[in-house]
This record gives structure tokens, C-alpha cells and sequence, in this order.
């Protein structure tokens, strides 16, 4: 299982990171380890991929990958600190509006981030591309 996190300024700005590896825009999450709270495993890799720490809200979705059958928890945030910068999977971190992450990021990614400004969720989609 893995997480995101959608963290919402004030502005309504969201982090995304430019990965290194396939160079797409994505929201900053991992894979949980076994033993890991979802919730703790969102702040711990919001603030490892983007230096911004995420203090979790809310659930706002749930995101099934029908071909791989993997799922994807991801949670509003709200940033407590911490400053923006890359880490090793990525080369850029940038606060994105709504309408730029739209614009920039793949649609797997972007229903994810543009789900969490909602307050309709949480949201359940089944999604055929790998995510």
C-alpha cells in the first residue's frame, strides 16, 4: 500500500515533485513498511521528498491500480514548517495552483491532488494506469 499527501497552503498552492528516474510530476508519498500508520508514513515522506512538513487533516482518497491491483491512501495536509528542496528521486519541487497541476501532471496524479481540495470525499476510483 502506499500514500500521498496533498498539502494545501493557504494560497491554495500544492507540493508536487519532478522525479528523477521517469520524469513526471508527482505528489510527494511512498510505500508503508509493515509496521507503519498510514498517517505517520504521509508526514514522513511529504517531509523527506519536499522539506515541508505535513500535519495530516484528512483521508480524501482511495486509489486502486486495476492492472498492478495496488492501492494508494492519499491525505490533505496542512504545512507546519520546514523549508522546499529536492531529495534523491527528484530534481524539483515546485507549489503548484490547481490549475497547474491540471496543466503538468499526468491525470492518475492530478484527480489525486484536484480530489483533496473537495470536501466530497473520501473518494474512491479504480484507475487503469500504473500509479
Amino acid at each position: 500500500m502506499s500514500v500521498a499527501g496533498a498539502v494545501v497552503r493557504e494560497d491554495g498552492r500544492l507540493p508536487v515533485i519532478h522525479r528523477a528516474d521517469n520524469g513526471t510530476w508527482e505528489l510527494p508519498g511512498g510505500v508503508l513498511e509493515l509496521t507503519e500508520v498510514p498517517e505517520e508514513g504521509v508526514a514522513c515522506e511529504v517531509w523527506e521528498e519536499t522539506g515541508t512538513g505535513g500535519e495530516v487533516e484528512e483521508l480524501t482518497g482511495v486509489y486502486k491500480n486495476t492492472i498492478c491491483g495496488t492501492v494508494a491512501l492519499v491525505f490533505r495536509c496542512k504545512p507546519s514548517g520546514g523549508e522546499k528542496r529536492t531529495f534523491t528521486g527528484s530534481t524539483a519541487v515546485e507549489w503548484l495552483t490547481p490549475e497547474e497541476v491540471a496543466a503538468r501532471m499526468t491525470g492518475v496524479y492530478a484527480v489525486r491532488l484536484l480530489d483533496a481540495l473537495d470536501d466530497k470525499g473520501p473518494h474512491v476510483r479504480h484507475l487503469l494506469e500504473w500509479a
